[in-house]
C-alpha cells in the first residue's frame, strides 16, 4: 500500500510517516497544498491523507481538485477542528473519511487499512492460493495452516503480488507501490525481500520470477 501524508507540520508528518513504515504502508511526504496536487498528479496513491488547514492551496481545494480528477485514491482528511460542522464540510468536498486532531496513531493506521480495502480497490477479505491464506485486516498469512513470520515489508510484497491475481509483477511496480520515493530505484532490495519471502513460503515454491516481467503467484 502507497500512501501520501499531506501535513505542513514537519516535525508531526515525519513522526507519522516513520509510523506508518514500520506498518509495512509505504509513504511520501508533501507539506503543501501544491506539493500535494504534485505528487498525487505523477504517483498512483491507495489513500492520500490530507490535513485540512494546508499552506499554499488550502487541503479543502486541495480535496475538490483530487475528487473532481480521475484519481482513484481515498481521501482521509484531518483537522484541528472537531465539530459536526466541520466533519460534514469535509465529507461534503469529497472527503472519505475524516479524522479529527488529536488523534491516535492506531486509529490512523486501522482508517487508513480500511478505505484502501473499499470495494473501488476489489481486494476481497481474504486473498488465498492453493494452502496460502493471507488476511489482510488481522495482518495474518498462513500455509498449510502454519502461521507465517512476516516482516510488515514482506507481508505487503505478499499481499500485492495475491491481489495481482496471477499477473506478473515488475521489480519496478513493486519498487513504486509497497516502497515509497525515498527507495532508490537502483536498490536490490526488492530481490532481496521476495528471497526471504520464498524461504519462509517454503515448499513448494509459491512466487515464479517471469524472465523480463517480474515475479507472479
Amino acid at each position: 500500500m502507497r500512501v501520501l501524508l499531506a501535513e505542513d507540520h514537519r516535525r508531526l508528518a515525519t513522526a507519522v510517516a516513520e509510523g506508518l513504515r514500520r506498518e509495512g504502508i509505504a509513504v511520501d511526504l508533501a507539506f503543501d497544498g501544491a506539493d500535494a496536487l504534485t505528487h498525487a498528479a505523477v504517483n498512483d496513491y491507495d489513500v492520500i491523507v490530507l490535513d485540512r488547514d494546508l499552506p499554499v492551496v488550502h487541503g479543502d481545494e486541495v480535496c475538490r481538485k483530487l475528487v473532481s480528477g480521475d484519481t482513484t485514491s481515498r481521501v482521509l482528511m484531518l483537522t484541528a477542528a472537531s465539530t459536526i460542522k466541520d466533519r460534514v464540510e469535509g465529507l461534503g468536498i469529497g472527503a472519505d473519511d475524516y479524522l479529527p486532531k488529536p488523534f491516535d496513531f492506531s486509529e490512523l493506521v486501522a482508517r487508513i487499512r480500511a478505505l484502501a480495502r473499499r470495494p473501488s480497490t476489489q481486494v476481497p477479505p481474504m486473498l488465498t492460493h492453493r494452502d496460502l491464506s493471507l488476511d489482510p485486516a488481522r495482518r495474518l498469512a498462513t500455509r498449510a495452516d502454519r502461521t507465517l513470520t512476516l516482516t510488515p515489508k514482506e507481508f505487503a510484497v505478499l499481499e500485492y503480488l495475491l491481489t495481482a491475481d496471477g499477473r506478473a509483477v515488475s521489480a519496478e511496480e513493486l519498487l513504486g507501490k509497497v516502497w515509497d520515493e525515498a527507495a532508490n530505484p537502483f536498490t536490490s532490495t526488492v530481490k532481496t525481500t521476495i528471497g526471504r519471502l520464498r524461504v519462509k513460503l517454503g515448499d513448494p515454491p509459491v512466487i515464479e520470477t517471469v524472465r523480463e516481467g517480474g515475479y507472479r503467484i
